[in-house]
């Protein structure tokens, strides 16, 4: 179709002809994955927007798009306004906008594979009380409209051997039955990818970024599993790998697969196992447990094998960012240099490791006022050139079998102003802050998180997104449940506890409309912390990341003595791990990079 207005329209024919007068199009899949496969981009193929969250609503005669803090410049950039209504939550749900919008009488459709029961409660109730109704549909009608939608991943499954991970796939699946066992329950449906290929000690290819295959399981309170996976995707070495105790099936198989536990006690995530799964738990007469996926938390707590693995991986990675940082600093002045060239030059810097897999996210390369828009992401149409006086902001990070990275770094091109470096150095501050916490056990992310935002606090400056995210074991980028963020923060999850081995981001920022924007990130790992004297044991952090951050952006007399020390250490640190990795003239460029600050 030629233009999102003519997709729009289409939509519309088509709800007339399913005898509805709406539709909810959310940014997800039937696993409410985060990233999705090309498959599942309804979102983007609708709209234009190519952010990660978000969802729309198409009624008869209006359309709106919903999207969070992140994303308030770029869904303006991406969606032409003429068609859409932008809304922002939280501060005004789906549901909210469905009780204020829908006609009385209306039959507005949302498709079951893709929300949780609990969005399904709150939609018909707000719906409910307009006199409309919410409807489920057998078939998604943005699917019946989209004419060259792509097919669903046929790549195969591979295995991730007991070395990296730590624990063999029985070892996991025995801690899960003695789970249920617990619990009195039969079995347990695990529908997050995520889950899946942690729990079995295999990765795919289905999702870009992140090494997940399309597939579900059900794990008996026997300890053995069904998997319900396309059987091409599944190879000799994949079946030898997973043994007797993993029985494989077509993934087609497992809707009906769910109706065949009555008078069971079955558990599912009511956050994770979309409404779909518990309608037909219900109708074959289960009796549902709702409880959070029991991998969830056992994948977050990293065991020291895959704590290694990503001691492995940084440095490889941050060498690899390092040389691009050095090239941009080179290049820049001459001109010529945009957005999409420094992916391209990056990506080029990650290769040459010769083990990266994928990168763990679309690399971040935002110049200028793009920087100032969170999760930018540069296309043909929006890139823009390196040019003097401008911020350049670059986040990216590495898949590769023995971890997963995320790292953010700014780099002025040519002369920052005096703003610039004192916004930079008060993230510098808050990104210390929170480096140096310590804690007790029991302690939550959004307690820790005005850490981060204190030094822009007090300047009468804040950000629009999160602290911190889990980052997975060679899996998702983006990993639950910890979290650094405020309470109200999309999405939930800062009231999880930090518990030793859990990986999680550093990167408070600030931003500036239309002008630049600044993000300092790395990745830290909760420890055990003795304090001497002390009554009680404690928690804090070691940093995991490591590559220059650049000093020509911090202002000195901005930094207290404590953090200038962190610093020098942190770049002394720098120095000594990543110069076995470089060339002569790498290192001279690094030993520059990393002196103390004066």
């Amino acid at each position: 179709m030629s233009s999102y207005q003519d997709r729009l329209t289409a939509l519309r024919e088509q709800l007339k002809r399913d005898r509805l007068d709406g539709f909810v199009v959310p940014l997800t899949d039937e696993h409410m994955s985060e990233y999705v496969g090309a498959y599942a981009q309804r979102l983007a193929w609708l709209t234009g927007f190519q952010g990660s969250a978000g969802s729309a609503v198409v009624l008869p005669e209006q359309a709106a798009i919903f999207t969070d803090g992140r994303y308030t410049l770029q869904v303006r950039e991406q969606v032409d306004g003429r068609n859409w209504e932008f809304v922002s939550v939280p501060a005004t749900s789906i549901a909210s906008w469905l009780g204020a919008h829908a006609a009385a009488g209306a039959r507005v459709g949302y498709d079951p594979w893709l929300h949780t029961r609990s969005w399904v409660e709150e939609a018909r109730k707000a719906l409910a009380e307009r006199g409309a109704e919410l409807v489920a549909v057998d078939t998604n009608p943005v699917d019946a409209v989209w004419p060259d939608r792509p097919q669903p991943s046929d790549a195969k499954l591979a295995v991730q051997d007991d070395a990296r991970a730590g624990q063999s796939s029985a070892e996991k699946r025995a801690v899960i039955a003695d789970w249920l066992a617990e619990r009195k329950a039969d079995a347990v449906v695990l529908s997050a990818l995520d889950s899946i290929a942690w729990t079995l000690n295999v990765r795919g290819q289905d999702v870009a970024h992140t090494p997940v295959a399309l597939a579900y399981a059900i794990i008996d309170a026997d300890g053995t599993a069904d998997l319900f996976v396309a059987p091409e995707k599944i190879g000799d070495d994949v079946l030898q790998h997973l043994g007797n105790a993993v029985r494989v099936r077509d993934r087609a198989a497992f809707p009906a697969a769910l109706g065949g536990y009555a008078g069971k006690r079955v558990a599912a995530d009511p956050e994770r196992a979309v409404a779909a799964i518990f309608g037909r738990l219900e109708a074959g007469g289960a009796t549902i447990l709702s409880l959070r996926d029991p991998v969830v938390l056992a994948k977050a707590m990293k065991n020291p094998a895959e704590i290694a693995g990503h001691r492995a991986a940084s440095v490889r990675d941050g060498a690899a960012l390092a040389r691009f940082l050095k090239w941009v600093e080179a290049e820049a002045p001459k001109g010529g240099l945009t957005e999409l060239s420094c992916v391209a030059k990056l990506q080029e810097f990650r290769e040459a490791t010769g083990v990266l897999r994928d990168t763990s996210f679309d690399t971040i390369s935002a110049t200028g006022g793009h920087g100032a828009s969170p999760h930018y992401h540069s296309t043909p149409e929006s890139n823009a050139p390196l040019e003097p006086g401008q911020l350049y902001l670059v986040d990216s990070g590495g898949q590769y079998a023995d971890g997963t990275t995320d790292v953010t770094r700014v780099l002025p091109i040519g002369t920052p102003t005096e703003e610039m470096r004192d916004r930079f150095t008060r993230v510098l501050k808050g990104h210390i802050g929170l480096a140096t916490a310590v804690f007790p056990p029991g302690t939550n992310g959004g307690q820790l998180d005005s850490f981060a935002r204190r030094p822009l606090w007090e300047a009468g400056l804040d950000f629009a997104h999160g602290t911190g995210h889990g980052v997975g074991a060679y899996l998702a980028v983006h990993e639950g449940p910890q979290r650094i963020a405020k309470p109200n923060y999309p999405g939930g999850g800062p009231s999880e506890p930090l518990r030793p081995g859990m990986i999680i981001s550093n990167e408070p920022g600030y931003y500036k409309a239309g002008e630049y924007g600044i993000r300092i990130e790395n990745l830290i790992l909760v420890e055990e912390r003795i304090i001497p004297g002390g009554d009680e044991p404690m928690l804090g952090f070691e940093t995991l990341t490591f590559c220059p951050i650049e000093r020509s952006l911090i202002v000195a007399d901005l930094l207290t003595a404590a953090e200038r020390d962190w610093l020098d250490a942190y770049h002394a640190k720098v120095l000594e791990i990543l110069s076995p990795e470089m060339d002569l003239e790498e290192v001279a460029w690094l030993k520059e990079k990393c002196a103390p600050i004066l």
